[in-house]
């Protein structure tokens, strides 16, 4: 597939009264299309009248990296949901999306980035930081983002991302990494940016990339985002009531490409402080160092990017 046969697409409605500008995204990564899926079908609805939009604007985007998707692949030449910024160089194909994609962002007020992941798992919803006014990420509307979250329907919740991503920024640096890897704003996403300019933003992981479910999550979280945010004719989605919430607190990268997982881990699986997690290419053992949940794990991640994350249970919601 060829850059210049791309485009970038989105599809706005606006209601008759003033009210939240909500965005949705899909396809960010390319292999990982449930949201895509969803978002077709909404904009069908909406433009069927199946489904009436009354107040504000909402934004579809239901792909936003096309050169991935072309490819059906997780990225076309970089990870655009790392170091997500405007550049006045473009060189990779994804640094031309972030021109396009970021100053769209920054003209709404909220975002529902829909994703899926590697291997087996329930679906969940990744928060942003509590209220802070540290220099990582700054933020003071984590109870209007935290609601949000409670109203998509899902029942598991992750924080700490961009903490936990900045520690293992510091491991990359002193170990000698590129300039890129063992730059904390590489961790910087469509979320991260989004609350950079002032908006709330949520990461859905709607389930495996190939789970005939995840469309449905991704479709089921769209409706109840509108309702939620008052932008929809339909009643407003009561909060989920059961609940588990767990705060990232470690990365591990690959650092070889013979690291091997010492079995098929899905995200959350738990794990005992001690029990083996991976082997290294060199016969040495990683093991965990504390009673946690494995995270994100990747057995096809590339030498100096994360393998998977450790979380733990945590008390946010």
């Amino acid at each position: 597939m060829k850059r210049a046969s791309l485009h970038f697409q989105s599809i706005t409605f606006t209601g008759l009264a003033a009210g939240t500008r909500l965005i949705v995204l899909g396809a960010v990564h390319g292999n990982e299309t449930c949201g895509t899926q969803a978002i077709r079908r909404v904009i069908g609805e909406i433009e069927s009248g199946a489904l009436g939009l009354i107040a504000g604007r909402v934004t579809f985007v239901p792909v936003a990296n096309p050169l991935a998707y072309a490819r059906h692949q997780r990225m076309g030449e970089r990870n655009l949901n790392r170091n997500l910024a405007p550049t006045a160089s473009p060189a990779e194909f994804e640094d031309r999306v972030a021109n396009w994609l970021c100053p769209l962002l920054a003209e709404h007020d909220a975002l529902l980035d829909l994703h899926s992941f590697h291997t087996a798992g329930e679906p969940f919803v990744m928060l942003g930081p509590e209220d802070n006014t540290g220099p990582l990420e700054p933020f003071a509307r984590a109870a209007e983002e935290t609601a949000l979250a409670l109203a998509l329907g899902v029942h598991r919740f992750v924080d700490g991302w961009l903490d936990t991503y900045a520690a293992g920024v510091a491991r990359r640096r002193a170990a000698g990494a590129s300039p890129r890897e063992a730059d904390v704003h590489y961790g910087i996403g469509t979320t991260e940016y989004m609350r950079s300019q002032g908006g709330i933003a949520l990461t859905l992981e709607c389930g495996q990339h190939d789970d005939p479910a995840a469309p449905e999550v991704a479709y089921r979280a769209i409706h109840r985002a509108l309702a939620h945010l008052a932008l929809s004719d339909e009643a407003p989605p009561a909060p989920v009531d059961r609940r588990q919430a767990l705060r990232l607190v470690q990365v591990v990268d690959r650092a070889h490409p013979a690291d091997r997982f010492a079995r098929e881990w899905a995200s959350f699986d738990p794990v005992r402080a001690g029990e083996c997690i991976g082997m290294r290419h060199d016969g040495s053992l990683v093991v965990a160092e504390r009673d946690a949940y494995v995270v994100f794990p990747n057995p096809a991640a590339l030498p100096g990017q994360e393998w998977f994350y450790l979380a733990e249970a945590s008390r946010r919601v």
